[in-house]
């Protein structure tokens, strides 16, 4: 399971082509001091314009063939957006407020808005985007993002996880096939069977993994019981303090289980669905991340960030952009120079027209 489940395909006439990151730890840490202490200076009013300067340092020093992406979004553009929402949640308290009833119409209201939410910030994301002078463009529907990400995260839920790779299914395949690099279409159709076998490893850590902290619970309750009654120096409080001390103990050991499983099952859901897009239905994507370094990498990045007191954030930044674009590639189905020649002279035109299409960033 420490190996990558996919390996890139080479085959006659085809390119195999890796993306890289150019960008270093100590560049970054000077962009991400500025971004905190503004941030903090404005009350927060600042961090749309950080989020932006964040962005284009990252896609900037995300190299292939040679070329950087682009990122087009303003602070300006992300800031309205977060103020529009903003706005809406203090309307919602106020209306509660002075009418309670709205209170109970606000979560439909929500789950109404959220799939054309999704789907703005999906289109505004990738129009903001460019590789070599093209943009991407997104033209997924409120409708499909209702299916494949709200009920398909509620149909995993109530299966306890075991529909999970089902959901991913429909995830991917609704961001997948409604992408668009100027005027080439992507397209992914992820095999369930794939999906479920990276979802096996992570199922059976949190199930095994659950065993066994039952089965120590257990033990430790059943100790912990003995040794109350025998003991008559606990106190009503100090005997509440054990058992919310256990109650906690529980509580971070499940966490680390579902986080660990989950990181997991990301590396492996994107390795299946990624290895299964193609761009303009020539160009095979790859991604064969490590499950087991992706992890390793995610929870010491944490550990180190924790330990520093932020400090070292960049460093864990640019230390997971690198591996996860050297694990990244494209097999380009011809000469990439007259391929992408080709695409330039189609897309340009339909990238100057996103240029004040963009919207607002809702941050979903």
């Amino acid at each position: 399971m420490a190996v990558a489940e996919t390996a890139p395909r080479a085959a006659t006439g085809q390119v195999f082509e890796r993306a890289s990151f150019t960008g270093s730890a100590s560049e970054y840490f000077g962009i991400w001091i500025v971004n905190v202490l503004l941030t903090i200076v404005t009350l927060g009013i600042y961090s749309a314009w950080a989020k932006v300067r964040r962005m284009r340092y990252f896609y900037g020093n995300t190299v292939i063939l040679d070329r950087a992406f682009e990122y087009h979004a303003t602070g300006k553009q992300i800031f309205i957006g977060r103020l529009i929402v903003f706005g809406f949640l203090i309307a919602i308290n106020i209306g509660t407020a002075i009418f309670p009833p709205i209170g109970i119409v606000t979560p439909i209201v929500i789950l109404v808005a959220l799939p054309w939410l999704i789907k703005r910030s999906l289109r505004f994301n990738a129009r903001v985007t460019s590789y070599r002078n093209v943009r991407f463009d997104f033209v997924g529907t409120a409708g499909g993002a209702f299916v494949a990400i709200l009920l398909g995260s509620f149909v995993a839920f109530i299966s306890f996880g075991i529909l999970a790779p089902l959901a991913s299914r429909w995830t991917w395949r609704y961001i997948f096939n409604n992408l668009r690099y100027g005027d080439r279409p992507f397209s992914s159709d992820p095999r369930l069977g794939r999906l479920y076998r990276v979802w096996l490893l992570p199922a059976l850590i949190v199930f095994l993994g659950s065993l066994v902290f039952g089965f120590i619970a257990f033990v430790v309750i059943i100790g912990a019981a003995t040794f109350m009654r025998e003991s008559a120096d606990l106190t009503d409080t100090q005997m509440t303090m054990l058992s919310v001390a256990g109650l906690y103990a529980g509580v971070f050991i499940y966490f680390i289980l579902y986080g660990l499983a989950g990181l997991f099952y990301r590396a492996g859901v994107r390795n299946v669905a990624w290895s299964a897009a193609e761009l303009d239905g020539r160009h095979q994507l790859v991604s064969d991340i490590s499950r087991l370094r992706y992890a390793w990498i995610a929870i010491s990045n944490v550990i180190v960030t924790v330990l520093t007191l932020g400090l070292m954030r960049p460093w864990a930044a640019v230390r997971m952009a690198r591996y996860v674009n050297e694990h990244t590639g494209i097999s380009i189905n011809g000469d990439p120079g007259e391929i992408l020649s080709s695409i330039e002279a189609s897309g340009a035109a339909i990238s100057a027209e996103y240029m004040d299409m963009e919207g607002f960033d809702f941050g979903f």
